[in-house]
Formats: structure tokens, C-alpha cells, sequence
């Protein structure tokens, strides 16, 4: 059993509490707010030791691991003052950003021995400790970002913990984790509020024509502003960059639309377009598939579902019976029907069954 203590109880400390208890580890809780951390403890996420508490870490608590979840403007010196809490324990982070910790780190003189940054590439649109889910972690990315000081004791221990909650560790210097997180996460959150952001102007009728295309591209855009500023100032330069490359491709579409705007012919102008969508037909096809493996192409079929109780439940029964193995599932309501369209991904030979077997059971394909 490990002694795990989590400083911070919003969405990650408390998933990481939950999903610790579950394997039987013993996790107590801190938070610069009693009634945060309380109220992570009712959830399930761990008990309050004395010295949580009172802030003094003495001599009878000692854990093996401190879990700094906080956010990112302040981990540096949270990390730094729990090191020098607990002598003897291995500290890491989950914080998204990792050169300005190790920086602040440095700037202050800690010794980086027992420290080991890692990053969870795991959350939700919502946040605090009621939104804290044991399974936050099943399958997703734990990255642990050593620096050339740390005790290989000390990864070795997170990546224990990490694993013992279904995630999957992979190792990058702080450096690369920031410049690989702003392509994959902080760009994508900044370009998912801005297109969303040009939805608040139109009018209701406009917005009603909305489908599923935007709300995948936005879904991420209902985020927490305060955290995202936080995360967004602390990978500065990184994002910088990957935002020029972004604004560089953005002005030679909008130079395209120009000539388009102007000239029925407009020679090149179609292919500056064809392009920026090919490009992006290459960086998807980049994506992992199922389990982190290579990417799969799927076939799509396409049912028409009733919006009534009970109905999802009869589908997914019925591709049991068939026999099918969904990949992926989509739900797009139709707009003012009481119908939806459910998108059900299969590998391509097993699309024709999969149709046949919904057909004669009753279901009515669409497309």
C-alpha cells in the first residue's frame, strides 16, 4: 500500500484520490480550502491527516508520494514547500505546463532530487471536486517529465501510481512535453473558444443551424477561463509558435478568399484552399486509433433512432445480438424532429452485417 498525499481537490486531485482508494492505497487530502478538501473527502478521495490540516508536516506523517494538483500559476512553490515539508518523501505535480515549474523550481534553489513533473492528459469541461470521477484516468496518457536531477527512485513511483490507475506513462523532457501539450491540447483549446466565440453575435435563428460538426469543435470552448489563462501564460512561448505557423496558414487561406472575392478565376487561389484541406486530412490521419494503435479507417453506419426512453438501450442490444464491435458512436439530434441520427463506427467488414442485422430487426438506415 502506498501513502499518497494530494495538495489541491479540485477535478484532478480528487479523480487521483477516488481512483487510489479503489486499488487500496491510503490517500490523505489538502487544499488551501478546508471546505474543498472536505467536501473531496466526502466524495470518497481520502481522509484529512491531522498534519494536513495544520499545514506542519510532522514527524507521524511521512507519506511516500506528494501529489501537488495545483493550479498552475502557484505549483512551483507548492512543490518546493513540500519537499521541504516531507524530507524523506518523492513529490510530483499534475500540472499542465512543466518548464515554468522546473524553472521556478530552480530560481528559488530547490533541490530537485526527490522530484519527479508529470502531466495526466485527463479532464473534463468541468471542474471541483464534485465533478472528480475514479475512472478519470482509465486509459489516458500520464506523462512524467524528469529532469536530469531526479532520483530514478522517484519515477519509478510515479509511474506506479500512474499505472495502478489505468493510466499510460510515456517520459518527456520538460521541454518537449510543452512543446508537444501546445499542439495538442492549449492551440486546440484557444482555436475551439475563438470559433465558438463567433457564434455570441448571431442571431437565434443562425445559431438553430448549428449540427454536430460544431458542436465536436467546440465542445472544449465551455473550459474554465481562469484556468486556461493560467496554463495558456505558462506554456507562452511554445504556444506562440505553434499560433504563428497557425496564423501563417490562416492569412494564406483569407489571401486566397480574397482573389476568390474579387475574380471568378483567381489562378491558385483554389489550391491555397484544397491544400490547407489536405493538410488537415494528413495531421488527423496522425491521430491514434483505438488503445493508442496505429489509425483505423472506419465504416459509418447510420440509423435513424427515436427520441424516446429506451430506445438507445434496444440499439446496443441489438448490435450485441449481431455481433458487432462498435469503434466509436455519435448521436446527432435532428433539429426540431423527435428523431436522431446515431452514427455507429465499425471496422469496414463488418458494416454490411452490422446494416443487415439492424434492417431486419426493424431500425431504418439513413444515408
Amino acid at each position: 500500500m502506498t501513502q499518497v498525499h494530494v495538495i489541491g481537490t479540485g477535478l484532478l486531485g480528487t479523480s487521483l484520490g477516488l481512483a487510489l482508494r479503489r486499488v487500496g492505497d491510503d490517500v490523505t487530502l489538502e487544499d488551501i480550502s478546508p471546505t474543498h478538501a472536505a467536501l473531496a473527502r466526502d466524495l470518497g478521495a481520502g481522509r484529512l491527516a491531522e498534519s494536513a490540516v495544520d499545514g506542519d508536516g510532522d514527524a507521524g506523517f511521512e507519506p511516500d508520494l506528494v501529489v501537488v494538483a495545483t493550479p498552475p500559476d502557484v505549483t512551483a512553490a507548492v512543490v518546493a514547500r513540500a519537499l521541504t515539508r516531507w524530507p524523506t518523501a518523492f513529490v510530483t505535480d499534475l500540472a499542465s505546463v512543466k518548464g515554468a515549474v522546473v524553472n521556478g523550481l530552480r530560481a528559488t534553489g530547490t533541490d530537485l532530487t526527490r522530484y519527479c513533473g508529470s502531466h495526466p492528459m485527463a479532464g473534463r469541461e468541468r471542474s471541483g471536486a464534485v465533478s472528480g470521477r475514479y475512472d478519470l484516468f482509465d486509459g489516458r496518457a500520464w506523462v512524467l517529465t524528469p529532469t536530469e536531477e531526479t532520483d530514478p527512485a522517484a519515477t519509478v513511483l510515479v509511474t506506479a501510481v500512474a499505472r495502478s490507475v489505468g493510466a499510460a506513462v510515456s517520459t518527456l523532457a520538460p521541454e518537449r512535453h510543452d512543446a508537444a501539450v501546445a499542439a495538442v491540447s492549449h492551440v486546440p483549446q484557444l482555436a475551439a473558444s475563438l470559433v465558438a466565440a463567433r457564434l455570441e453575435p448571431l442571431d437565434d435563428a443562425a445559431v438553430a443551424l448549428a449540427g454536430q460538426g460544431l458542436r465536436d469543435v467546440t465542445r472544449i470552448a465551455a473550459s474554465d477561463p481562469g484556468l486556461w489563462t493560467q496554463i495558456l501564460a505558462g506554456n507562452a512561448p511554445a504556444v506562440r509558435d505553434v499560433l504563428t505557423a497557425l496564423v501563417a496558414d490562416l492569412e494564406r487561406v483569407v489571401d486566397a478568399l480574397d482573389d476568390l472575392s474579387t475574380s471568378t478565376d483567381a489562378p491558385g487561389a483554389r489550391g491555397a484552399l484544397a491544400h490547407a484541406i489536405a493538410a488537415g486530412n494528413a495531421g488527423h490521419a496522425r491521430i491514434p486509433g483505438k488503445h493508442g494503435a496505429a489509425p483505423t479507417t472506419y465504416t459509418t453506419v447510420r440509423v435513424l433512432i427515436p427520441d424516446e426512453p429506451g430506445q438507445l438501450g434496444r440499439l446496443f442490444a441489438h448490435i450485441g445480438e449481431i455481433g458487432a464491435n462498435v469503434e466509436e458512436f455519435h448521436l446527432d439530434h435532428g433539429l426540431g424532429q423527435a428523431f436522431g441520427v446515431a452514427e455507429i463506427d465499425v471496422v469496414p467488414g463488418a458494416a454490411a452485417g452490422l446494416g443487415e442485422g439492424l434492417t431486419e430487426r426493424g431500425w431504418h438506415l439513413h444515408g
